[in-house]
């Protein structure tokens, strides 16, 4: 009787909005990962609970998020950020990057 709600929790896991995400780090790498909550993540990465490359790498900067669906789909993402060369990663990161600055400028 338990296996089909694992199989019910595994579903709800499967369906929920994975996200793919890069980081700048402190000394100007970029990482890439995956999570279902990009914000608690990061908080586990600052704490050096996260990624072991991002530990000692501080201060860490959230500098791209995109929804990808299933885990599946965010993983195959993920493989794909980080085929790309590093001028292709930070275009990818750039529009956020300009966004947040026309943002914090005086209107």
């Amino acid at each position: 009787m338990s296996r089909p709600q694992r199989n019910e929790n595994n579903q709800a896991a499967n369906q929920a909005d994975w996200f793919v995400y890069l980081i700048r780090c402190g000394d100007g790498t970029l990482y890439c990962g995956i999570a279902l909550d990009v914000e608690a993540r990061l908080k586990l990465h600052e704490e050096g609970k996260g990624a072991k490359y991002t530990r000692g790498r501080g201060p860490l900067a959230l500098v791209y998020r995109e929804a990808c669906g299933t885990k599946a789909e965010a993983l195959r993402r993920e493989r794909g950020i980080k085929r790309m060369s590093r001028m292709a990663k930070l275009r990818l990161c750039a529009p956020v990057a300009s966004l947040r600055a026309a943002q914090s400028r005086p209107a």
